[in-house]
């Protein structure tokens, strides 16, 4: 199914979802981390709080809607972002590690991959990491397709 087509789908569902779907893949993996999302086993993800100025994009919110693409951008399922928050990365806590689905879930793990996409994420930008770089915490639920 496609993007739009999802969208209007869910719609007859979902009326405060409005016209215009906000689409995005996840960078690392995004076949991957949008099917562990449509599983059930990803229900958060993290980002790098400076890179949303450097992208001019506003800071997610929670109650919005997100249609998750894949890597050739077709439509996998539509999320609603449930939770906020902004921490440093060194207190990124084990229970956002988990909800995260990736690896074995774990604090350590999390910890390991996200310190090298946010370095080199960050460095591209012109920016440095550090342990108390800002990171952007979402905790959503997938609200279609629909659990059968």
């Amino acid at each position: 199914m496609d993007a739009q087509q999802m969208w209007h789908e869910c719609r007859k569902i979902y009326p405060a979802l409005g016209e215009q779907a906000n689409a995005w893949s996840f960078g690392v993996e995004a076949d991957h981390l949008a099917d562990l999302v449509l599983r059930g086993e990803k229900t958060a993800t993290s980002s790098a709080y400076d890179l949303y100025a450097v992208d001019q994009e506003a800071l997610p919110q929670a109650g919005s809607f997100h249609l998750i693409l894949d890597s050739r951008h077709q439509a996998v399922c539509i999320i609603e972002i449930r939770k906020v928050s902004i921490l440093p990365f060194c207190q990124v806590p084990a229970e956002h590690a988990y909800k995260e689905g990736e690896g074995d879930k774990s604090l350590d793990y999390w910890r390991r991959t996200h310190r090298e996409v946010f370095s080199q994420w960050l460095h591209e930008a012109g920016l440095a990491f550090g342990e108390k770089s800002k990171i952007v915490l979402e905790e959503f639920c997938r609200i279609y397709p629909l659990e059968s």
